[in-house]
């Protein structure tokens, strides 16, 4: 029974109506969803997997698979769709996993944290090819997703002390303060790197610096040096999960991020903590999950409310508008978005030094994820022409700001991309075409598939709407002739 993805019993067999919703939706033919089943199985290397069409049918009819049939099929129709597809989606069961193992439930202690760091990233360095970690890898969404990381509300026990340890003490660590200046600089140029670049040239050596940050953390270190680790540690995990979430690997990204946060926590970091989560509230976004998307936001926002500079709390209002605008909610995002304009006017009057992870949040990004919300808006409200023209010059802005700063090439080419869509909602295709092109100029020299499938998206529904046009048409033929199919997963 295991070999084909068996089930442990058939008591009180029900047609699984879930699975088969999705079935019917996905298009997939009996034959075809057990091809996909098998040639996923093995490129995770579970080459014991050999299912067909009646086991399918039997899937339908009510028997629940074995592992880790249930956690490829979540893949399967997550990536079908375009959306989180959990197995409980699916109407399956899982065998309950260490949280080593799978999941997001993790221990939130210091010591754990470094070893799950430690493990993941070594995992990944040996096997990473488009995300495929092994069997226990599955995105988590919903009650599984939110409430997990609800503990990073929880006070931790006993903060490490911030000041450093007295000579004699027996605690010094290795570590020199030049050398940690030295890690904390490596880590803002991975950040610029990714930044030009798109995620997928330097995700390795990223991953790979984390993974020796672990190393210096399990070497006795004074509680000031550990601290500052932690928050390498965190930045890199996160910068990981952003590059993996650039490059379309999407489990790979939200563990990283999960592990980025418990890095945080140890570091004593909230503001830190709230930009981690930020991201992933984004990622929910991209994958169709607002309402997840929204709960993350206001975890960040309770979290670092009373220690989040301006400029931080603007990017999370922003976020804020995001969800609710995909949610379909335009008075709330409309509120948000102007409590993100009001609270970035006071960042310049901020007298502390920022950290580098929130100087990407210029005038430029506010004007961008604000435009964002509109856009969104409109298609949630049917291609509203009211909320299109209310994107249109925020997108405008953002264009020509991103136009300026040759260190945030991605950022200009999605807002290229942006625009190219509010002047297909507004019925502007010839300016669309013209917008799009320009995108994809940028898009050969940035490795990110998220910037690839967002003009793939953009000319689809160009083709769709505005088919028997001469600059679609062109458009179409230059979309096929100059953009690559993948961005490899360096």
């Amino acid at each position: 029974m295991g070999g084909n993805g068996g089930s442990g019993t058939n008591a009180d067999k029900r047609p699984n109506e879930l699975l088969g919703s999705w079935f019917v939706r996905s298009g997939w033919s009996k034959g075809e969803l057990a091809r996909q089943v098998n040639r996923r199985a093995r490129q995770l290397g579970a080459n014991h997997i050999s299912t067909d069409t009646s086991r399918v049918r039997r899937w339908l009819d009510g028997e629940n698979p074995r592992e880790p049939i249930p956690r490829l099929l979540s893949e399967l129709f997550s990536e079908r769709f375009g959306c989180v597809v959990s197995i409980e989606d699916l109407g399956l069961r899982t065998a309950h996993q260490s949280p080593s193992v799978a999941g997001i439930d993790l221990p939130w202690t210091g010591p754990q944290t470094v070893a799950l760091i430690s493990e993941y990233s070594r995992s990944d360095l040996m096997l990473a090819r488009r995300g495929f970690l092994g069997a226990s890898l599955a995105l988590s969404a919903g009650p599984s997703l939110i409430e997990p990381m609800q503990r990073w509300l929880v006070p931790s026990p006993a903060a490490p002390r911030e000041e450093p340890e007295p000579a004699g003490s027996g605690r010094r660590g290795r570590l020199s303060r030049p050398e940690l200046d030295l890690l904390e600089a490596t880590t803002v140029m991975f950040r610029k790197w990714d930044a030009q670049c798109g995620g997928g040239l330097r995700r390795k050596a990223v991953v790979g610096q984390l993974h020796e940050v672990t190393d210096l953390l399990q070497e006795p270190q004074s509680d000031a040096t550990a601290r500052r680790l932690f928050k390498v540690a965190a930045e890199l995990a996160e910068l990981a999960g952003w590059m993996s979430y650039d490059v379309g690997l999407q489990p790979t990204a939200q563990k990283y991020f999960v592990l980025a946060l418990h890095a945080a926590k140890e570091a004593g970091d909230k503001p830190l903590g709230s930009y981690i989560l930020s991201s992933m509230s984004r990622q929910m976004i991209h994958l169709g999950r607002p309402d997840d998307a929204l709960e993350l936001i206001h975890l960040a926002q309770y979290g670092s409310r009373d220690c989040a500079s301006p400029r931080t709390q603007a990017m999370l209002y922003a976020m804020e508008a995001r969800a609710y605008a995909n949610m379909g909610q335009p008075g709330k995002c409309q509120r948000a978005v102007r409590m993100a304009e009001a609270t970035f006017s006071d960042a310049d009057d901020f007298d502390e030094p920022e950290p580098d992870w929130i100087r990407f949040f210029s005038e430029a990004e506010l004007h961008a994820e604000n435009s964002h919300s509109y856009r969104d808006l409109a298609y949630v409200a049917g291609r509203s022409p009211s909320y299109a023209s209310l994107a249109q010059p925020l997108m405008q802005k953002a264009v020509d700001g991103f136009a300026e700063d040759s260190e945030h090439q991605r950022s200009y080419a999605l807002n290229l991309i942006g625009m190219a869509t509010v002047h297909l909602l507004q019925r502007e295709p010839e300016q669309s075409a013209v917008l799009a092109r320009q995108a994809m100029d940028i898009a050969r020299k940035v490795r990110s598939e998220r910037v690839n499938t967002r003009i793939r998206k953009t000319v689809d529904t160009a083709l769709r709407d505005f088919g028997d046009l001469a600059d679609v048409v062109e458009l179409t033929d230059h979309l096929a002739t100059h953009l690559p199919e993948t961005a490899e997963a360096g």
